[in-house]
């Protein structure tokens, strides 16, 4: 069957239009079954803006962060809020490991993509999961170019500590079905003055954490960096920044990374399989 340029166009705008129409109709639906959100939700209980900083050198893929980040939250076994990636397209820096959490958008489409407010920013800078509000659309998900969100397709398990309190999105647990969650920096042990647990369970201090206005980070070994330092353009990165989303999870370059002997590389992972 033939079709003309013109014919195919008018087909693509149809089909545009009933995408909108359907959006349209289901923001307005889900103004209907919600109540309104008072502004005062978005409001941090203190006055900061958080950043993480990953040095690549330092990190050597253990997964520390990974597990730690898995029993702070009590994550389901199919979640990984933040993952750990190994990296062996730059000649230049050599294989190196690249954990990747949630972004923490400054601009996040996953909040313009919610039709109910389920997902939301702070003022502190974290992008929260209301669990409460969450209808299961996804469309959050769709909307992530990080793909730092998971979905329950069925009923998580559970343990005795995960349902001895009750469901608060600075925790968001205990888990459900159909809702959808990712990682939210930890704002309990923010509120203690802590680092996050991936931060803080880092053996290597490859995670710095930190108050963009007091301008430092810190790492679980009590070194601390000027973050303004690592902002400046050059001096950092930050995962696909060309679409704008502004991310709050910057990047050291792996470049510098001092590979260990063969010595050291066995002692590495001997202590990993003793972790694990």
């Amino acid at each position: 069957m033939s079709v003309s340029r013109r014919g195919f166009l008018q087909f693509l705008a149809r089909g545009a239009g009933s995408l909108l129409g359907g959006w349209v109709l289901l923001k307005a639906g889900a103004q209907q079954l919600f109540p309104k959100i008072l502004p005062t939700r978005n409001l941090a209980p203190t006055n900061q803006k958080w950043v993480m900083v990953f040095d690549l050198a330092k990190c050597d893929g253990c997964g520390d962060c990974t597990k730690a980040c898995a029993a702070m939250h009590f994550i389901p076994p199919n979640q990984q809020w933040i993952r750990v990636y190994e990296v062996t397209d730059n000649p230049a820096a050599g294989p190196y490991f690249l954990p990747r959490p949630c972004m923490q958008c400054d601009n996040p489409p996953c909040v313009r993509a919610c039709p109910v407010d389920a997902t939301f920013k702070r003022t502190d800078g974290i992008v929260m999961m209301d669990q409460d509000r969450c209808i299961g659309c996804r469309n959050c998900i769709a909307q992530c170019p990080y793909s730092a969100r998971s979905f329950n397709w069925g009923d998580p398990p559970h343990t005795p500590a995960e349902l001895s309190r009750p469901y608060s999105t600075d925790y968001n647990y205990p888990h459900r079905k159909g809702v959808v969650e990712k990682c939210i920096f930890c704002p309990e042990l923010l509120r203690q003055g802590r680092l996050p647990a991936c931060a803080s369970k880092c053996e290597m201090g490859a995670i710095y954490f930190g108050d963009e206005y007091e301008d430092v980070v810190i790492n679980s070994k009590g070194e601390t960096i000027q973050f303004s330092k690592i902002a400046k353009k050059g001096a950092s990165f930050r995962l696909m920044e060309e679409l704008g989303t502004e991310p709050r999870v910057y990047y050291l370059p792996a470049e510098n990374r001092k590979y260990p002997s063969p010595e050291e590389k066995k002692q590495i992972e001997l202590s990993s399989e003793q972790r694990s």
